[in-house]
């Protein structure tokens, strides 16, 4: 299964990790020291979603719901996803990780984002041309791992979020640079997305980090179509290594509103559950 940020911008699986993402960075901002964060597959950063159907029941839905919002990430994300839209009429553009991370990074932080393919590490440069915290490099975000991990602050978060070509060959590619990259980084947030298209394989990831010992292991899924469904994407992930203070909790309460909202027939299911907390 392929999944190519350009043409999912803005659809279910896009929203249940960006609000993940600005959960994580809001709890990490709360303490003055500075945070460095790397984006592993960034994208080009912002995305035309006008006429985009996956967008229409993905951030589009979630808009229109605004007004029911509880949760403090919910609200952040909203904001920053208007903040690139003219007006009040409807959403034509989409924010990707990189955009929505340096919304919410203060002048104290630093952030690396890395992108193989020329033409969208191009434009991702062109985007922050003139924000010095930032550092756009055209290179393969794996490798980025091992070469920009560990940052000279202490703090930050490492958000790998590959296409998923082959899903369960990448899957384990994850999984073994998630467990390197924590050797190597104790201390830092490691946040990895995944696509549900049959629960057993993700299973195989969570198995892989449990066997390595990892000691804290959060796990988050949002699926909008039952488990043995044909849909080809039935849901999405995130596993979180050392995750925030009170992120669990602040997940409990924003998914089960993204799951109403974006499942139109109350399909799926929703999870997040520490699997691993020594």
């Amino acid at each position: 299964m392929k999944y190519r940020h350009a043409f999912h911008a803005g659809n279910f699986a896009d929203v249940m990790k960006h609000v993940a993402l600005t959960a994580v960075l809001l709890r990490l901002t709360e303490k003055e020291r500075p945070l460095f964060v790397l984006d592993t597959h960034a994208g080009r950063g912002l995305y035309e979603i006008g006429g985009s159907s996956e967008a229409a029941r993905g951030i589009h839905r979630l808009a229109s719901a605004a007004p029911a919002v509880a949760s403090p990430a919910i609200a952040r994300y909203l904001e920053i996803v208007r903040s690139f839209n003219a007006g009040g009429g409807a959403l034509e553009n989409y924010p990707g990780s990189p955009l929505i991370t340096a919304t919410l990074l203060r002048a104290q932080d630093r952030a690396a984002y890395c992108e193989l393919a020329p033409a969208e590490a191009d434009a991702l440069r062109h985007e922050f041309r003139r924000d010095a915290r930032i550092g756009v490099h055209c290179r393969d975000g794996f490798e980025a791992l091992g070469a920009l991990l560990p940052p000279s602050s202490s703090r930050g978060l490492a958000l790998i979020d590959p296409p998923y070509e082959e899903q369960e060959q990448d899957l384990a590619k994850v999984a073994d640079a998630l467990v390197a990259a924590a050797s190597r980084w104790p201390q830092g947030v490691l946040m990895a997305w995944y696509p549900i298209k049959q629960g057993v394989v993700a299973a195989r990831l969570h198995r892989r980090l449990l066997e390595a010992e990892v000691p804290k292991l959060l796990v988050a899924e949002l699926c909008i179509h039952p488990d043995d469904s044909r849909a080809g994407l039935n849901g999405s992930g995130l596993v979180v290594l050392n995750p925030p203070w009170q992120l669990a909790a602040d997940l409990r309460e924003a998914l089960p509103f993204l799951h109403a909202v974006l499942s139109a027939d109350g399909a799926g299911r929703i999870r997040v559950a520490m699997l691993a907390d020594q």
